[in-house]
């Protein structure tokens, strides 16, 4: 009976040393992760828009689903974020899911993301698959460390990390390992 006993006590002191040096080891971010928020409120056919400040529709998020967190975040289901040009199509970002910050600046879209413009006058296609998108609509800018690859028929450009501004001017930069395929223009 005593070794039984003993035997238990050992088993507990192991568990509770071993619970104690992951929690020791534990980066913050696996804390934060494992702490608990509560939902407050949850929609499904949410939209959000944002006009500038000549009262034109600037920017728009549409998703699916969204849960608001005690912690003031939003999560989203099958976001589609649009961003607005006034001469060119809308860029259209869509995502598995994201989260807004509690502010309203910041969103994470997470999991495989699409970016695309449809085709216009002065402007070809562009299609950008990659993931865990960060995006801030204020300033209609996104960035990734992930990634990337810029399909312009029947140009293929790919590389690592991306840094877009939707807004005028354009810009699209691709930061590491960038490779392409390009048309070349055939000589008459």
């Amino acid at each position: 009976m005593i070794k039984v006993r003993r035997i238990h006590g050992y088993l507990a002191a192991i568990a509770l040393t071993s619970w104690g040096l992951v929690q020791w080891l534990a980066p913050d971010e696996t804390r934060q992760a494992t702490t608990a928020h509560g939902a407050e409120y949850f929609g499904t056919g949410y939209t959000k828009w944002e006009m500038n400040e000549l009262g034109k529709l600037k920017n728009k998020l549409v998703a699916d689903k969204i849960t608001h967190y005690d912690d003031d975040t939003t999560q989203s289901i099958k976001p589609v974020m649009f961003f607005y040009n006034e001469k060119t199509p809308p860029w259209v970002v869509t995502s598995e899911t994201g989260v807004l910050s509690a502010d309203g600046k910041d969103l994470l879209l997470q999991g495989k993301t699409i970016v695309h413009r449809a085709s216009a006058a002065d402007v070809k296609e562009l299609t950008i698959h990659t993931a865990n998108l960060r995006v801030k609509p204020d300033t209609s800018y996104a960035e990734t460390d992930e990634w990337a690859e810029l399909l312009s028929p029947p140009n293929i450009t790919t590389g690592t990390g991306m840094k877009t501004v939707f807004a005028n001017p354009v810009h699209i930069e691709l930061l590491a390992n960038v490779k392409g395929k390009y048309e070349t223009k055939k000589k008459k």
